[in-house]
């Protein structure tokens, strides 16, 4: 602005001197093309200003804005081979602090990168509701995928994989419905070891009977303290106290500790087999089993020896409920015909 003034001053001068008559047109010629050197000058100059604020200006605002708009800008400029570059910077290295890269020198201190062991909390708890396509001919089932690929992941049992003639023979007991214990009459005579998975009020409410099985030699394995829908309990802890309440009873009551655990219902996530398996436990599913559950579908044992014996397959794990009527009935014979079919019973163990 000063230099601005100082032009429009020696404009006026130039004009009062010819006004008082300086001789020759000359000199006013060459007064007025040095008004118009300087003018020039001063816009030059005023434009320098000008542009020197707008580079501090950009320079301010890269600042504040960090090493992301400088990345940005270069983008721009370098089109979409640079974006796809520092895409691949960005996921394969953390993102560094450039107050750490020193003048003059490129190298940068490597970051430290702590590795977080993964929480059972952060897995997903969507419900797997397990399920089969049974096949007969001595044929293993068709399992879903993603619901076999979360047990394999953490240890699960559901089918063995091996193409002997073996059966693992489990029982549920959420309650006692009075044949237990000829059921273990039978497995003691046909000399055959089975998992008996218990509920909280079936050990308080049969003692003796769980004490029998652990003495002649069965697997007495976790069905929980109150038989819910394990997904259902979001909350971890919650969910823990479901398995080791159970657990820890039967250890101080009859010296003894679990290690197969089967979810109440079949239902499981990802997130509940984790944490089974942070526990201590292997989650156990079944490659057979049928409606033998209900108490009010019984007496009928041309149905139930079907369901059992036409769809043994090699490596099954053979699920049968204690509380069925026609289950008890026709445990000796299943286990003698499976025989026959050149089967081996044998533990989870």
């Amino acid at each position: 602005m000063k230099k601005k003034s100082y032009g429009k001053w020696m404009s006026l001068l130039a004009s009062f001197t010819l006004l008082c008559g300086c001789s020759g047109n000359q000199p006013a010629r060459s007064e007025e093309s040095q008004n118009k050197v300087e003018n020039t000058e001063n816009s030059i100059l005023e434009e320098e200003l000008v542009s020197n604020e707008e580079v501090e200006m950009v320079e301010v605002s890269n600042e504040e804005e960090g090493e992301e708009t400088s990345l940005t800008q270069k983008n721009e400029v370098e089109g979409e081979e640079a974006k796809s570059e520092s895409a691949e910077e960005v996921v394969e290295t953390p993102s560094v602090d450039t107050s750490e890269v020193e003048e003059n020198d490129t190298k940068v201190e490597e970051p430290k990168v702590e590795l977080v062991p993964a929480s059972s909390s952060t897995l997903s708890n969507t419900t797997c509701a397990w399920g089969f396509v049974r096949k007969k001919e001595d044929k293993k089932p068709e399992f879903y995928g993603p619901h076999a690929k979360i047990l394999d992941a953490y240890q699960g049992i559901y089918c063995d994989k091996t193409e002997e003639k073996i059966i693992y023979l489990t029982f549920d007991e959420g309650y006692e419905n009075g044949y237990t214990s000829t059921i273990l009459d039978t497995l003691k005579e046909k000399n055959v070891t089975a998992t008996f998975f218990v509920t909280m009020p079936y050990v308080k409410q049969q003692p003796e009977l769980v004490k029998r099985m652990i003495e002649e030699g069965h697997i007495v394995g976790n069905h929980t303290v109150n038989h819910p829908s394990m997904p259902s309990i979001t909350d971890d802890e919650k969910l823990k106290k479901e398995i080791m309440d159970l657990h820890d009873y039967v250890k101080e009551n009859f010296n003894y500790e679990m290690t197969y655990l089967r979810p109440p219902k079949g239902e499981y996530s990802e997130r509940t087999v984790k944490l089974a398996l942070d526990l201590g436990y292997r989650t156990v599913l079944w490659s057979a089993a049928y409606d033998d559950w209900d108490t009010k579908k019984q007496d009928r044992l041309d149905y139930a020896r079907g369901m059992i014996l036409n769809y043994l397959h090699p490596g099954e794990v053979m699920l049968l409920h204690a509380v069925s009527k026609d289950n008890d009935a026709l445990l000796g014979e299943v286990i003698d015909e499976a025989r026959n079919r050149g089967y081996t019973f044998v533990s989870l163990d």
